[in-house]
């Protein structure tokens, strides 16, 4: 019965260390994900491991696993536009590895590729390019911007075995003297319309006024003349008028009484 419990014994702890030299031997690729080979004797491999469960030597070869899906980034940058304003901008960058030169990314750069590479190259190219605009056509030509950023951007990153999916302007500030400038700028133009509108009132009411003077100069003329031709009888007419005018308004009102000519007698009034 011992050699028994000493035979099962022996066979379990032979098992437990076959399980561990196999566990150890095996390693596994998430989806997305590619894994380069370290081996202590003969440095890293060219070959890059696929998705999936992969056998190597316990002890001798190490797998480092990359994530080649597309990643984001946001990388700020403050650089001076061609006029030397302050420019305060935010890049964002979907990037991933090139899968083929990924032995050549982890023996050049690291597993840390994207902290090493991608906030040199952004800063640099962002430099270059912003430097070629003004800062009024970074607002006005805001698309050409970043699509000059993207191209150069793409082409630089390539030489690092990098490929970015996408690269977008997310955020474009000025320093405060720019703002200030461009607020004083618009209170200036405001002004200036207030003040083209005024002046034009004033026009506008000095030839109403020149208009008002020359009816009113007419119509006198026109008096005139006719008093030189009718003589006092043009007088006597504008009389009748006025007069018809006036006991017409009278009698219109409750409070004015008409009473004929030596007609005094009715209120006993003295004669």
């Amino acid at each position: 019965m011992t050699k028994l419990l000493e035979s099962i014994g022996k066979f379990g702890l032979a098992l437990a260390l076959g399980g561990g030299v196999v566990n150890s031997a095996l390693f596994n690729v998430d989806a997305g994900h590619r894994a380069v080979i370290f081996d202590r004797f003969r440095g890293v491999q060219d070959a890059v491991v696929g998705e999936g469960t992969h056998f190597l030597i316990p002890w001798v070869q190490k797998p480092i696993i990359f994530d080649c899906r597309s990643r984001p980034r946001n990388v700020p940058v403050i650089t001076g536009s061609k006029d030397l304003q302050n420019v305060n901008i935010t890049l964002r960058i979907l990037f991933r590895p090139v899968t083929g030169q990924l032995p050549r990314i982890f023996t050049s750069i690291g597993e840390d590729y994207d902290e090493r590479v991608l906030p040199s190259i952004t800063t640099e190219v962002l430099k270059a390019v912003v430097a070629r605009f003004d800062a009024g056509e970074l607002i006005t030509q805001r698309e050409l911007v970043s699509r000059q950023v993207s191209e150069d951007l793409t082409e630089r990153a390539s030489t690092f075995g990098l490929i970015l999916d996408d690269v977008s302007l997310t955020h474009l500030t000025f320093g405060k003297e720019f703002t200030e400038a461009v607020e004083m700028k618009q209170v200036a133009q405001q002004e200036a319309e207030r003040a083209r509108f005024v002046v034009e009132k004033a026009e506008q009411q000095k030839q109403a006024a020149i208009i008002s003077a020359e009816g009113d100069s007419q119509a006198a003329l026109l008096i005139a003349n006719s008093l030189m031709e009718a003589g006092d009888g043009l007088v006597e007419l504008r009389k009748l008028e006025a007069a018809e005018e006036i006991a017409l308004q009278l009698s219109r009102s409750r409070n004015v009484t008409y009473l004929p000519s030596g007609q005094g007698t009715l209120l006993q009034l003295p004669q």
